[in-house]
């Protein structure tokens, strides 16, 4: 029931509640997910102590770091940390 909005305003993006892709910030407590800073070096392994890969994460795959195994589980009715999740997770 989420209305998308795209937008680099900062008083637009101030207002929301999930920011992907603009804003210059990288802040999962806030639901900021940009990988455009300098400064940014993040990558799976960074980010899940349990995971091998090293490539930097765009916007997309800090969404799928953060989210993917909670989404995976809700649409194969499967726990979030079980097997059939886990690999899947690892294999996309």
């Amino acid at each position: 029931d989420s209305e998308v909005i795209r937008t680099r305003d900062p008083q637009r993006l101030a207002q929301c509640e999930v920011v992907v892709d603009v804003g210059g910030e990288y802040d999962p407590q806030r639901h900021r997910y940009d990988h455009h800073q300098r400064s940014f070096k993040e990558s799976m392994r960074s980010l899940r102590a349990d995971k091998p890969w090293s490539t930097k994460l765009s916007s997309a795959g800090l969404i799928y770091c953060h989210f993917g195994a909670q989404i995976l589980a809700g649409l194969l009715g499967q726990p979030e940390d079980g097997p059939v999740v886990t690999t899947l997770y690892d294999k996309v």
